[in-house]
This record gives C-alpha cells, sequence and structure tokens, in this order.
C-alpha cells in the first residue's frame, strides 16, 4: 500500500512541475497518467498493485465522481445558461436520449451474450462527455461562444442525469428484481433514491451556503480555511444522502447547483470552488491511473472485434448522429454540427461508472468495462490529439466566413 501511494504521489508531484507546459500540448493530463500508469502497472515495471475490486478504489471513484458533479454543477453560468439555452438544451434533451437509445441498439446488435439492461447500461456509461479531454475546444476563444458554452454546460450536466438510469438500470440487472417488479423498483428508485439525494443535496448546499455567508460577514473564517467548505460540503452532501439511502450523486448534482446558484459573483464562485476543482483534479488523475495500471491490462486481454467495432461507433455515430438530429433547426451550419459532434469524448465519468458497474458482479460486467475502457482509451487519443488542431481550423472557417458575410 506504501509502495503505491509514495508512486502515485512523487509522479502527481513531478506532472504539477510542467502541468502548465503540457496544457499548451496535445497531451492531455489524461494520456500521462493512463500511460503512466499503464507503464508502472503488472504490463510494465510493476511498482504499481493495484486491485480494481478493491474497496478503497471504488470509494475514490465514487468520491471522485461526487466533487466532479458537484463542481461542474456549481460552475455551470446559470446566467449565459439562460440568454444561450438553445444548444446544450437540444443536447441534453434531444442528443442524450437519442444516443442512449442508438447505443443500446448498437449493443443489442453486436454482443449476443448481453441483454436489453446490459445494453442499455454499456450505452448510459458511454453516453456522459468530458470537457476536459477537449480543454483545448472549450477554453479556446476563437472558438464561437455559443458552441463553446454548449458543449461546456452539455458536458458539465449530462454526467448527473446519467447518474439515476444508471441506478435503475443497476437495480433491474440485480437480483432486486425477484422481490419487486420493474415498474415498483424504478418507482422506488425515483421515490427514495432520487428524491432523498435532492432534499439533501438541496438542503445542505442552502444550509452550508447561508452559514458560510453568515462566517464572512462576522470575519469567523480565514483565506485558508475558506478553501475547504466546497470540498467538504460535496463529501458531506454524498456520504449523508447515501446513509439515508438516497443517491450520493444525485446530492452532489443538485447541491453544486443550489450553491453556484447561491454564489452572489463570479469571482465569489471562483473562490468558493478553487480547491474543490483543485482536488477534483488531483482524484481525478489517480482514477485514470487506476485505468492506466488495473484496466487497461484486462481489457487488452479481453479486446474483440465487437469491443473494438462498438468503442469505435461510439465515438462517432452513436455520438454524432444524435447531435446532428438534436441541432436542426437551430441555424448552426453542417461544419459547426460535425464539429460539436465529434468533441464528444469519453472520460472520468464512463470510467467510474464503469467501475461500479464492475463491482456490481453481473453477468455481462467484464464485457461491458472493457468496451467502456476500450471506448475510453481510444477517446483519450483521438480526442487529445485533435483537439487543438481542430479547434483551430474551425475557428479559421468561422472568421473566414463572418468575413465574407462582412464583404456582402
Amino acid at each position: 500500500m506504501y509502495q503505491n501511494i509514495a508512486v502515485l504521489f512523487a509522479f502527481t508531484f513531478v506532472y504539477s512541475l510542467v502541468a502548465g507546459r503540457l496544457e499548451c500540448t496535445p497531451i492531455a493530463g489524461a494520456i500521462v497518467f493512463t500511460a503512466f500508469g499503464f507503464a508502472a502497472g503488472p504490463f510494465g515495471l510493476n511498482l504499481l498493485t493495484l486491485d480494481v475490486h478493491a474497496q478503497g478504489l471504488r470509494a475514490l471513484a465514487e468520491l471522485t465522481l461526487a466533487l466532479v458533479l458537484f463542481t461542474d454543477a456549481a460552475s455551470a453560468d446559470l446566467r449565459v445558461l439562460k440568454l444561450s439555452y438553445t444548444i446544450p438544451e437540444r443536447l441534453l434533451l434531444i442528443g442524450l436520449p437519442v444516443t442512449i437509445l442508438l447505443g443500446i441498439g448498437v449493443a443489442a446488435l453486436l454482443f449476443d451474450g448481453l441483454g436489453y439492461v446490459e445494453c442499455a447500461l454499456l450505452a448510459t456509461m458511454l453516453a456522459p462527455t468530458d470537457a476536459a479531454l477537449g480543454k483545448a475546444v472549450v477554453t479556446n476563444p476563437a472558438v464561437p461562444p455559443p458552441i463553446r458554452e454548449g458543449l461546456n454546460v452539455e458536458s458539465g450536466l449530462n454526467d448527473g442525469i446519467c447518474v439515476p438510469v444508471l441506478l435503475i438500470l443497476l437495480a433491474l440487472a440485480g437480483e432486486q428484481t425477484v422481490a419487486r417488479g420493474p415498474l415498483e423498483l424504478v418507482l422506488h428508485h425515483f421515490v427514495q433514491e432520487i428524491g432523498i439525494g435532492l432534499l439533501v443535496g438541496a438542503g445542505l448546499a442552502l444550509l452550508g451556503l447561508w452559514a458560510l455567508r453568515l462566517a464572512d460577514n462576522y470575519g469567523w473564517t480565514t483565506t485558508v480555511w475558506r478553501q475547504l467548505p466546497a470540498v467538504a460540503l460535496a463529501f458531506t452532501s454524498f456520504a449523508a444522502a447515501q446513509a439515508l439511502g438516497g443517491s450520493g450523486f444525485i446530492a452532489c448534482f443538485v447541491g453544486g447547483l443550489a450553491a453556484g446558484g447561491m454564489a452572489r459573483r463570479q469571482k465569489q464562485k471562483h473562490e468558493f470552488l478553487l480547491a474543490a476543482e483543485g482536488a477534483g483534479d488531483i482524484f481525478g488523475l489517480l482514477t485514470w491511473v487506476l485505468l492506466g495500471s488495473a484496466v487497461i491490462s484486462q481489457a487488452t486481454e479481453r479486446l474483440s472485434w465487437e469491443v473494438a467495432a462498438y468503442a469505435v461507433l461510439s465515438l462517432t455515430a452513436i455520438r454524432m448522429i444524435p447531435v446532428w438530429l438534436a441541432l436542426a433547426g437551430t441555424g448552426l451550419t453542417a461544419d459547426s454540427k460535425l464539429f460539436m459532434g465529434w468533441f464528444g469524448p469519453r472520460g472520468l465519468a464512463s470510467v467510474v461508472f464503469a467501475i461500479i458497474v464492475l463491482d456490481a458482479d453481473l453477468p455481462g460486467g467484464e464485457t461491458l468495462t472493457t468496451t467502456v475502457a476500450w471506448t475510453v482509451i481510444l477517446s483519450i487519443l483521438a480526442h487529445g490529439v485533435t483537439a487543438s488542431p481542430l479547434a483551430a481550423i474551425f475557428a479559421r472557417r468561422v472568421s473566414a466566413m463572418q468575413g465574407t458575410s462582412l464583404r456582402r
């Protein structure tokens, strides 16, 4: 255990020294940490001995997703969303469900050994996108703001929307359906897990932000201690909801939305979330090491043509066709639709979902997690390498089209 800790945090320290430089290149942090995990794992130097089935690693994965859900939801600029909500609204309300349905159909055609619930689990695990892998796109000021904000809001909210779907499908795939019918089970999850998650997340966020404002007004806190409330609030929301029989992920998602909405100024929100975003980055990078060390080695042995075909289709047709349909009638050009369809990288949420599903010990669990692993691996490489050059090309095309319109 101590050797693992020493290796992990020593590499984290080294990476932090050059992180700023690497962010200016196509080599994203996810690529570096996944490659390091693979090189230091059983297939490489064997410095890391991580077991993906270990309870501690599942806890790490769950806390990582909880923190990411909280900070993503809290970071969402609701004012911009109100002014330019058409693109993210269509991507979330039309594109996301169609992506899941199309993913279910393709999985049913490719995988004979999977039932419809398992196919739905696979499609749901791979539906969320990860803006961190396409950071060069969502932070590039040359890319039109509606497209940047649309992709950013989509990636920030779609993992939270997929959480209840995943929980219901896991319950349907497990033994709980023996005692309860499918409809009763779905209602149970909506009423108990989602309901408790909503109440706990919103309640703790409102109480926490009120207490923080009170402490600031009376000067009871300090600059150092002001960095911790967001992390503590996210983890408290997650653990409290889980302890009460609800969904900790829903609690973090709703709590983040409530906390972000209560922040009076953008600067105040940034200060509130700074430490939480840093902790989320560290947890996320360690999860990428887990992917490289404990998952890729197993995924390599289980690679099949069905897995490879689904991974490629998941990053292309299963993502791009729903986006094209969702954005019909918005006035966006074909280039814009293709650009947004391509930049739907799969990342942290899919990895965490896969670890949770693998831990559930389902009959087709290995096939599901192997497919997710290879999809994420291909996404890390393809989207990481193409983000900067394609964003630059797209920005030049948009500028050229705007210049032509002005001359006319």
